[in-house]
């Protein structure tokens, strides 16, 4: 532990909202395992007004219960571009007032962003700074289609961003990667004085997702003892591959014809039925429901197996994806695809059957068959030893520790 009497400062910095579903399970529970380690956080974060009008409240009691500092700014979302640069300003403003206001020990930047002002405050103030970098952030908007590189300012801003990955690779004072396919990558590129880089997946609250609850939404839902339920667990859109998705559920209802299809996602549930009307699957499979994240692991729980199929391109290799180590901590299988980051060296542990390494009827055949038998024989203490072997928060929350420790030279 840190001594009381060198309590260090940390100033977090994030462009997702604490408001967000995403700053609730990848900031805030990281940085209250730290506060228990005796640091000292601020966290500057940019709100989305409509999360932020909802969600504001509970926020506020967790981060005052916890003695946590939060600086919350407005997200700016356009005009695309300026309004980026604007919220730079912004955060260059609030580190200034924070930096002559406190002693300030580190920063800790999520993501490219503000790893830019992470970059800026080492420069102007000689205080170190994480990059905690959360993907290839400037190739997820090529590969994502946010950017085209036919485009000329597009073109710019990538090869500004490739560009200035390579400086907060090299005058970190430690990076974090989210998986060992990224870390790797990275490693090939052979960059001068790197700095060290510590894996670190997107980590589940084991008390949160915790199957020892055994609470499911099963009556709630209209599912039956007899119904074979498979679930997809939050949002729909540009890398989860929907259409694929129910691709394979249909093969599966082929199969089994009690077969259902829960979404436990805020997406539009009108958008999914319509899709699924398209492929020829009935509405009446099809369950669509929106979920605190209070309820989220009762929801899950409701399932026999879960789904998720990611796009397999190359910025995906440093990707974790969140929703993993929930599902497994309750003990609930996943059919899933393979590369995207780590997924395979997890799945190739416990459940290398229900890995898809194909889009193709075959492929989605081949998992189906074998999909039923292996829920009725499922080793539950086996997925949820390797959940939490892997995406363990205790053990996350660790990690950090261990490289703030390094960072400030406290051990």
């Amino acid at each position: 532990m840190v001594s009381k009497n060198t309590k260090m400062k940390v100033l977090y910095l994030t462009y997702d909202g604490l408001t967000d579903p995403l700053g609730q399970s990848q900031v805030l529970p990281y940085i209250i395992g730290l506060v228990k380690k005796d640091f000292d956080f601020t966290i500057i974060s940019f709100e989305k007004t409509t999360n932020f009008q909802k969600e504001e409240l509970v926020i506020n009691d967790i981060v005052k219960g916890n003695k946590i500092d939060w600086l919350p700014l407005k997200y700016t979302k356009r005009p695309l571009i300026f309004s980026t640069i604007y919220d730079i300003i912004k955060l260059k403003k609030a580190i200034k007032i924070e930096v002559e206001k406190n002693s300030v020990s580190l920063i800790h930047c999520r993501s490219y962003i503000t790893a830019l002002v992470g970059l800026w405050a080492k420069k102007k103030y000689e205080i170190p700074f994480i990059f905690d970098m959360r993907g290839f952030w400037a190739d997820e908007r090529i590969d994502g289609r946010i950017w085209d590189l036919n485009n000329f300012i597009h073109k710019k801003v990538y090869n500004y961003f490739k560009n200035k990955e390579k400086q907060f690779l090299q005058e970190a004072a430690y990076t974090i990667s989210l998986t060992h396919a990224g870390k790797e990558e990275i490693s090939s590129w052979g960059l001068k004085k790197q700095s060290s880089i510590q894996v670190i997946p997107c980590c589940t609250d084991e008390n949160h997702f915790n199957i020892s609850k055994n609470e499911n939404k099963r009556s709630e839902l209209g599912i039956s003892s007899n119904d074979f339920v498979i679930s997809y667990l939050g949002s729909i859109g540009t890398w989860y591959m929907l259409d694929e998705m129910l691709d394979f559920f249909k093969i599966l209802s082929l199969k089994n014809s009690n077969s259902k299809l829960l979404f436990v996602t805020r997406d539009d549930a009108d958008f999914i039925f319509k899709k699924c009307k398209e492929k020829g699957i009935s509405t009446e499979a099809v369950i669509v429901k929106s979920s605190s994240r209070k309820d989220v692991p009762a929801y899950i729980n409701s399932s026999d197996v879960s789904i998720f199929f990611i796009k397999p391109v190359y910025s995906k290799k440093a990707s974790s994806p969140t929703k993993m180590g929930e599902i497994m901590n309750m003990g609930i299988p996943i059919v899933c695809n393979s590369g995207v980051g780590d997924v395979d060296i997890v799945m190739n542990k416990v459940m290398p059957e229900l890995l898809v390494d194909n889009f193709n009827k075959n492929s989605y055949e081949q998992v189906a068959d074998s999909l039923k038998e292996f829920v009725k024989n499922k080793d539950i203490d086996k997925i949820v030893k390797t959940s939490v072997d892997y995406f363990s928060l205790e053990k996350g929350i660790e990690s950090y520790f261990q490289v703030y420790q390094s960072v400030l030279n406290l051990k």
